[in-house]
């Protein structure tokens, strides 16, 4: 009996295990046409994705970027006409020793007047939109001083009444000087007396008006400076307005005394104006001079004063503060080029440089002096060489573009 089911349990094994070699749920699985060796997918290519280059993405930069090949920039002449790209070649020549300061604009001396109260009063203005920077003319009205209200009455009449006086004495010296009743001095001293009073009339009696003596500008030029407000009292002979002509003006620039052994051989400056920062004015252009330049500092100062005189073109603010780049002995010999023609990236400066037509090269130069114009070039530009020298932002962003991936080819 023991062994009838030995048999049973030893036979349903062994079918057991020849359905599982025929395949799941009796079905025979033949691989005769499957073939898993894969010959028609290459692991080793991945069908055109380049798994050695940025997982898989190729990057290809398009052939109208700006880079060419071993740093060069691509730029056409289409693309400079419209950019304003422009290239100059660089010759070594005279470059100035330079002292870069600062300083201020001021009114050339003898071309300033100033105006003075010619009453005490209240002070107002004849026109409410006087400012400083206003255009007046000779003669013109500025000011108005009313002395209503003050203790020492109004001018013109007091002019009046002390002419008055002065009239009557003299016409009584008159008449009795003729009888010797009088010595010839008396009446003289009496006719100096009337002269003055009539000077007096004269001086407050063509300007006074219902508000008060009107005080005139004594040549044309613009207000520089308003000394007082609307409403202030004024005493008589205070400076209330300075008036200039503006002909010429000066150009002051304050120098550390380090510099002392090298002023002498100052000639010249150019200054930056901070209302104009992209523009530099030379004094060369401006009729300008050397006027002066001090042997010693004010006390409690370190700086010596450089003063320059120049012609005003009408456009320059004296008051105004300057950014200055004083030029001294020339040195020969020396490669330059405009301030436009540098590009600066994280502290470092460059140029471009035209390799061949419509090829440019980005190159790094070491910088020397500045003179507010052009930059002297230490090293890394040769004489001879043709330099972008305006528009060189345009050529930069260029050579920029064919930096940046510009998309991914599959």
């Amino acid at each position: 009996m023991k062994i009838k089911h030995f048999l049973v349990a030893a036979l349903s094994l062994s079918t057991t295990l020849l359905m599982s070699c025929s395949g799941n749920d009796g079905h025979n699985h033949d691989h005769s046409g499957h073939n898993h060796d894969h010959s028609g997918h290459d692991h080793s290519s991945h069908a055109g994705h380049d798994h050695g280059s940025h997982d898989g993405h190729n990057h290809i930069t398009p052939k109208n970027a700006g880079d060419h090949g071993d740093g060069v920039i691509v730029f056409t002449k289409d693309q400079a006409k419209k950019a304003g790209v422009v290239v100059k070649k660089i010759e070594a020549g005279e470059f100035n020793d330079v002292i870069k300061t600062g300083g201020q604009v001021l009114s050339a001396q003898g071309d300033e007047r100033t105006v003075a109260a010619t009453a005490s009063g209240i002070v107002g203005y004849v026109n409410k939109s006087l400012t400083d920077g206003s255009s007046v003319n000779a003669g013109q009205g500025l000011f108005t001083i009313s002395s209503k209200g003050i203790v020492d009455g109004d001018a013109s009449a007091a002019a009046r009444v002390a002419y008055d006086a002065a009239k009557k004495a003299y016409d009584r010296a008159a008449s009795l000087v003729k009888d010797k009743i009088i010595s010839q001095r008396e009446y003289d001293e009496a006719k100096a007396n009337l002269d003055r009073a009539k000077a007096d009339l004269n001086t407050v009696s063509g300007r006074a008006a219902t508000t008060g003596v009107t005080v005139t500008s004594p040549i044309s030029g613009y207000l520089i400076s308003l000394l007082v407000k609307p409403g202030e009292y004024v005493s008589v002979g205070q400076p209330i307005a300075t008036v200039s002509q503006n002909r010429r003006l000066q150009l002051r620039a304050e120098v550390s005394e380090r510099y002392f052994d090298r002023l002498g051989n100052i000639t010249s400056a150019n200054f930056i104006l901070p209302y104009r920062p992209d523009e530099t004015l030379s004094l060369s252009e401006l009729n300008g001079r050397v006027v002066s330049f001090g042997k010693a500092s004010a006390a409690g100062s370190y700086y010596l004063p450089v003063i320059f005189e120049f012609d005003n073109t009408g456009n320059v603010i004296p008051g105004s503060y300057a950014e200055i780049y004083l030029l001294g002995a020339p040195r020969k010999g020396v490669i330059s080029v405009p301030k436009g023609a540098i590009a600066e990236e994280q502290g470092l400066y460059f140029v471009f440089v035209e390799t061949s037509a419509e090829h440019f090269e980005k190159r790094e130069v070491k910088l020397g002096a500045n003179n507010g114009t052009s930059v002297e070039v230490k090293s890394g530009l040769k004489s001879g060489e043709k330099v972008v020298v305006a528009g060189a932002i345009h050529v930069k962003m260029a050579g920029l573009s064919s930096a940046i991936p510009h998309g991914h080819s599959h």
